[in-house]
């Protein structure tokens, strides 16, 4: 009971966060394209910046090295995850216009706006390199092949199918941080005033990206929230078994593959990763697909809503870690 509330208390400030963009929204502070221009904000300069500087700060080239076999296991789980996915679509015969809802669903997380600020409230800054390597996973995951699979879920005959686009494997925040590793590498130095510059920027991911949180939360409306048997389903996979699989692949992977055993907080990166909420962007994609935006926008506003009981819960079983 003492690990539950120690956990409750470290995502309070999320939570207080979050509450504030909601009820700020509902007081008519911002304008509907605020959230907009909060997420073009974060994405294109802030989160660049804030993992520019923390690469610098946290890698070293030979931690960096010891990250790549931690790749092994994130891929893993995703793989894992789309064959899951994929088989449960069937067994409960998801509709067209939801299937690449739910597969992405239950695959890919929202490691941005939600991941990113909650590992930094829980770990600290310290983790941040192993969030890195979550976030390229789902980056990659998301942009290659998810993206494609809800492009093709429609029964839109004049709509063509998503073909696979290099530029959304590289959004700002990865470039950040491939930018941060050609100095790395090269042990190029960075003026001060550069150094402290994006360090203020990085500064404003967290608190913005939670009020933005509060603002899709009450542009959802909450009373507009379902749970159907797909939407259960979908969650089921996102918060219950993306974690389980993550687990077993760090207690057992090791022991069948070459592959190193993990730290703590790789450990606990990595499963609190694996459990946040679906990706924000769903019903945007589904949209253009021409699919079933509302089952995409329930989806995302329930698993936003939901994580806040997941991630206690979660962060509790870990503390044994």
């Amino acid at each position: 009971m003492e690990a539950f509330i120690t956990s409750i208390g470290s995502i309070l400030s999320i939570v207080l966060l979050i509450a504030l963009g909601y009820i700020l929204k509902e007081k008519q502070w911002f304008s509907d394209s605020f959230s907009g221009n909060i997420s073009k904000l974060i994405m294109n300069i802030a989160l660049p910046a804030s993992i520019f500087v923390s690469v610098l700060k946290y890698l070293t080239l030979k931690s960096l090295l010891s990250l790549t076999g931690a790749l092994v296991y994130t891929f893993l789980s995703v793989i894992i995850g789309y064959i899951f996915a994929y088989i449960l679509v069937k067994i409960i015969n998801v509709p067209v216009g939801r299937k690449g809802t739910f597969i992405n669903t239950v695959v890919n997380a929202n490691t941005i706006f939600i991941g990113l600020p909650l590992n930094i409230a829980l770990f600290g800054n310290q983790s941040l390199p192993y969030f890195l390597v979550y976030y390229v996973t789902n980056t990659v995951s998301t942009w290659a092949f998810g993206a494609i699979l809800i492009g093709n879920d429609t029964n839109d005959k004049n709509k063509q199918g998503t073909t696979f686009d290099w530029k959304k494997l590289f959004p700002p925040p990865l470039l950040g941080f491939i930018v941060a590793l050609v100095f790395l590498f090269l042990s190029i130095p960075v003026p001060a005033f550069v150094n402290s510059t994006l360090g203020y920027l990085g500064g404003i991911v967290t608190p913005l990206s939670l009020i933005y949180i509060g603002i899709v939360l009450h542009n959802a409306g909450l009373k507009s929230i379902k749970f159907d048997r797909d939407t259960i389903f979908a969650l089921i996979g996102r918060f219950i078994f993306s974690p389980i699989v993550m687990l077993i692949l760090i207690k057992f992977a090791s022991d069948i593959l070459p592959l190193k055993e993990l730290s703590a907080i790789e450990v606990k990166t990595f499963i609190v990763q694996s459990a946040a909420p679906a990706l924000a962007v769903l019903p945007i994609l589904v949209n253009e697909a021409k699919g079933d935006v509302e089952y995409a926008t329930n989806v995302v506003t329930t698993s936003t809503l939901l994580f806040v009981i997941v991630i206690p819960i979660i962060t509790t079983l870990l503390g044994g870690i």
